[in-house]
């Protein structure tokens, strides 16, 4: 399970790496088209905003599972430390609570769009909602885990376990 959950992950790293890459390409590309050859591709800010909503939505969940979003923890470590496993839990509640908001919001804006077709891509409207609904699914999965192991660190104790 471990290994299958490792890999799910490094999928979602890979996702991001070829998204912010084509985004990239794409915004080169358009701008050496632009301002070489007085043409451009008209679907490429379109695209280039849609892409760069994935990549920030998985890229929160990817941080969250990671531990990188910044935390002030020195002032209750250092005055309650018996209490701090206490206050993790009620911090996951609190995370749990605000990704289960963004998801019905998201999954609600994402229903409502779906229909709603892009001039410039064909595609609905809709996707730019659905990264929404799936980062949600993957912070909650992640909140979920950590509020029953709040010690849980996430990626070191997997990495150390195979």
């Amino acid at each position: 399970m471990k290994r299958l959950v490792w890999h799910f992950w490094a999928v979602v790293d890979l996702v991001i790496a070829i998204l912010l890459a084509a985004m990239i390409a794409l915004v080169f590309t358009n701008v050496v088209l632009r301002y070489g050859f007085s043409s451009g591709i008209r679907q490429s800010v379109e695209l280039a905003r849609l892409w760069f909503v994935w990549v920030v939505m998985l890229g929160a969940a990817v941080a969250l599972r990671r531990g990188e979003h910044l935390a002030v923890a020195e002032f209750s470590e250092a005055l309650f430390p018996r209490a701090v496993p206490y206050l993790r839990r009620l911090c996951w509640l609190v995370v749990i609570v605000a990704v289960v908001m963004l998801f019905i919001g998201a999954l609600n804006q994402t229903m409502a769009n779906w229909n709603n077709i892009s001039q410039l891509t064909g595609l609905p409207s809709a996707l730019f909602y659905l990264a929404g609904v799936v980062s949600a699914v993957m912070m909650c999965a992640i909140a979920i885990i950590r509020l029953i192991d709040p010690m849980q660190t996430g990626i070191a104790r997997m990495e150390h376990s195979e």
